[in-house]
């Protein structure tokens, strides 16, 4: 394993299911107004003030830290980061006196002034939320006693959103669920966790599709629960729901007309000249159920990549170069076939 190697080309526990952990920790600085009430000016400095906290610590991830300036970069770099989760829709928006710390693995990263002054972000491989907790716990701690979090002794963190008060705790994993996505369950299974105050939400968030069944499961509460039962709540939820997809993917996949569409995908993948984004999606979907299902000899952390690294902005970023929707489609459709074949 390389220093560089990113989330999303390796597979964690209960990599066939769950794609990533994700922890996000909500923070403002005290003496400060909400983001929306700063000049560009007091971002910026608020924005120095973090990245000097993390210079001066002794901490060894500080020293892996690259600071952006997000008004810098141009629109394929901002939306590559969007794709591979490392930040928000919202963060990509109005990009003006907003700043990233950002890990070279791309494991940790944190959004300056976006709704909140801080955005503390760990992102791992599989289930792990256990594991990113404990990262974004040290890095908020060192932060805290460096800069003093706005901190209510009855309503805890203070955040410009009421939903974020408390905790400010955002917990979720990225969920490969092509089967019950196929068996129309999907929207009473959205239903049921909302009644547990769980959500489920599309591949980039609230208001997106759920490209490739890929679906963001994670806590709402923040308020009268500690972080450690936000996230075994949310860990014990998402085993159930892993095992369901398990369930019925295993009966999808004994049936012949599922087992010949599978492969199907998996011809088009290799052979096709032209590829959208949305098909490669559905494609790469059903190609990882039949690498689950042994239907497929492949490695499905290379699946998983393709699925991140093809997305229109990356493929942008990566190329060094502006292309025309038929040119990614024509780079879509090589990378696939170079990949795969």
């Amino acid at each position: 394993m390389t220093a560089t190697e990113k989330w999303y080309e390796k597979s964690g526990e209960q990599g066939d299911v769950v794609i990533s952990s994700r922890i996000r920790l909500a923070r403002n600085l005290k003496n400060y107004p909400f983001p929306h009430l700063l000049s560009v000016q007091q971002k910026t400095e608020i924005a120095m003030k973090v990245k000097e906290a993390l210079e001066q610590s002794n901490s060894y991830i500080a020293k892996e830290f690259q600071f952006i300036s997000m008004s810098e970069l141009s629109a394929a770099q901002t939306g590559s980061l969007m794709e591979r989760h490392i930040i928000s829709p919202e963060f990509a928006n109005d990009r003006k006196g907003k700043y990233l710390l950002l890990t070279k693995d791309e494991t940790v990263s944190i959004m300056i002034n976006e709704e909140d002054h801080l955005r503390i972000q760990v992102l791992t491989e599989g289930l792990s939320l256990d594991k990113a907790y404990e990262t974004a716990d040290k890095i908020d701690t060192l932060l805290d006693n460096a800069l003093g979090f706005a901190f209510h002794d009855k309503l805890g963190y203070l955040t410009q959103c009421p939903t974020n008060i408390g905790t400010g705790l955002r917990a979720s994993v990225m969920l490969h669920l092509p089967s019950l996505q196929s068996s129309k369950v999907v929207e009473r299974l959205k239903d049921n966790l909302s009644k547990i105050g769980l959500t489920l939400r599309g591949t980039f968030g609230e208001g997106t599709q759920a490209l490739g069944g890929m679906y963001q499961l994670s806590n709402q509460v923040t308020l009268g629960i500690s972080e450690e039962t936000a996230i075994e709540n949310l860990k014990s939820v998402a085993m159930q729901v892993i095992d369901n997809e398990r369930t019925v993917r295993s009966q999808f996949c004994k049936r012949t007309e599922t087992q010949d569409y599978i492969m199907r995908c998996l011809g088009t993948l290799k052979y096709a000249v032209l590829m959208s984004n949305q098909e490669s999606m559905k494609l790469l979907s059903a190609v990882r159920m039949g690498i689950n299902e042994k239907l497929i000899e492949e490695d499905i952390a290379k699946v998983t990549k393709l699925m991140i690294i093809l997305q229109p902005y990356t493929l942008i970023k990566n190329a060094e170069k502006e292309l025309s929707p038929t040119q990614r489609d024509l780079l879509r459709a090589k990378i696939l076939k170079e990949t795969l074949t």
